[in-house]
């Protein structure tokens, strides 16, 4: 299971204001190409999807393929209209979904 995600956003933003978010999971990421000591193939186990979702709403997604970075390191932009809890998400090819909520006030 992968480590507490790390997110960087500020806590109080003023309403409209576009404003960045970073974002770091710890997670080894394995493409499914590689082969163990007996020549036996890796099976592949990586963060396939992240959403970032406002009060419920989906406000940002990106699907990730073999080629990710083990650790994935995502930065983007959003703007709120109204103080949010913000949920973000990352699901793994195991089902498993790696979540952490960030509160942010609009004034």
């Amino acid at each position: 299971m992968a480590e507490k995600p790390r997110i960087r956003l500020p806590a109080t933003v003023k309403k409209g204001e576009v404003f960045q978010v970073k974002t770091l999971v710890k997670h080894a990421m394995e493409s499914g190409n590689r082969k163990d000591e007996s020549g036996a193939t890796l099976p592949r186990k990586i963060l396939n999807k992240f959403v970032c979702k406002a009060n419920g709403k989906e406000v940002f997604s990106s699907d990730f393929n073999t080629s990710v970075s083990a650790d994935p390191f995502l930065t983007f932009y959003l703007k709120l209209e109204e103080t949010s809890k913000l949920q973000f998400e990352w699901y793994d090819d195991d089902g498993s979904v790696i979540t952490e909520t960030v509160d942010v006030t609009v004034n």
